[in-house]
């Protein structure tokens, strides 16, 4: 059966991707994220209908999950492809349910955190600030270079750590940078930002558990320096 886009019939405010837009996903109910994967509808219905049709040949969304294609295409409006596409999702689903975040270690101590970014920045000719995201077992979720340039820098501000922190779920953080020019000393500006960000995860309840500077064969910790 030819399918046609009849969901501009209904009034903009109640169009399932609109509303998705506006409110977030979890204000949909089933049939409208249903019918933002078929998009279409046929010719005798438009695309919500269509969803609730869907819907209303299964019991639950169990059996919707162990439907066949042939199935879903007995379906008036459920053509081939619209069948691989739920039957495409459905799996998605059942993958992302059964997936886990991916951790890359713990930190269990200064010495181990530091010997970390030790070994990865002390041939760094240009200084990088690099944001460990932990979770509250002090297990890496996330290692990213937050920016390149001095602590001077505009772009050195706490509101883009903190975002990737909220991004990541982190309830902690460990900060480090590197002098290239081999002395690992803090610099005012070191200590102006390293309070800054202090004050930051307090407000924001994330922890900043310590700032190291990395310099030729040897690092500070902040913390250990009386900062933190």
């Amino acid at each position: 059966m030819q399918e046609t886009t009849l969901v501009r019939e209904v009034p903009k405010s109640s169009r399932p991707r609109e509303r998705l837009a506006s409110y977030g996903e979890k204000a949909l109910a089933t049939h409208e994220l249903l019918a933002i994967l078929l998009r279409t509808g046929p010719k005798d219905s438009n695309v919500l209908q269509l969803a609730m049709r869907v819907l209303n040949e299964f019991e639950d969304l169990h059996s919707l999950k162990m439907a066949s294609v042939e199935e879903l295409t007995a379906i008036n409006g459920i053509g081939p492809t619209k069948a691989i596409e739920i039957k495409a999702c459905i799996e998605l689903g059942l993958r992302l349910a059964h997936s886990s975040q991916l951790k890359s270690g713990i930190i269990t101590s200064t010495k181990a955190a530091g010997g970390l970014f030790m070994e990865e920045m002390r041939d760094l000719q240009q200084e990088h600030v690099i944001a460990l995201y932990l979770n509250t077992k002090n297990e890496i979720i996330k290692k990213k270079t937050i920016f390149v340039g001095s602590l001077n820098s505009s772009v050195a501000h706490p509101r883009e750590i903190f975002r990737e922190a909220v991004r990541f779920a982190a309830a902690r953080i460990i900060l480090a940078h590197n002098h290239p020019s081999g002395n690992p000393e803090p610099s005012e500006a070191d200590l102006v930002f390293t309070r800054r960000m202090v004050e930051c995860g307090e407000m924001m309840g994330i922890d900043l558990l310590d700032h190291f500077i990395v310099g030729d064969q040897k690092y500070i910790s902040l913390k250990e320096y009386g900062i933190i």
